[in-house]
């Protein structure tokens, strides 16, 4: 599973990152709101956790859960000043029915 991460949410978490320098980890995680949405969240943290499953991005170290992780297939992770980090699907081309990202937006 390989995550998949735009150049502009690259550079925007990078920039993040570089104002919590204790916080060196980006956490991406999903979980069902019902059976048909989606939460997803990212999050900085100073350590991953063992179970992680662990790639580094262009400098940046993504962790995500092992239940988080297998759920990220087919979804790319994007940025913009107008809209924040948005989850989309590669096939749709579109946003996920809902976002929450609490801690970076």
């Amino acid at each position: 599973m390989t995550i998949k991460i735009t150049v502009a949410a690259i550079a925007q978490l990078k920039a993040i990152q570089f104002l919590h320098p204790a916080d060196p980890v980006v956490r991406i995680s999903v979980r069902d709101l019902d059976e048909s949405r989606l939460s997803f969240s990212i999050t900085l943290e100073a350590t991953s956790q063992s179970d992680d499953h662990i790639q580094q991005v262009d400098g940046l170290m993504i962790a995500m859960d092992r239940r988080s992780a297998p759920r990220m297939e087919g979804v790319t992770v994007d940025y913009t000043e107008a809209t924040g980090f948005r989850f989309l699907h590669d096939d749709h081309g579109r946003s996920l029915p809902l976002l929450t990202i609490p801690t970076l937006n």
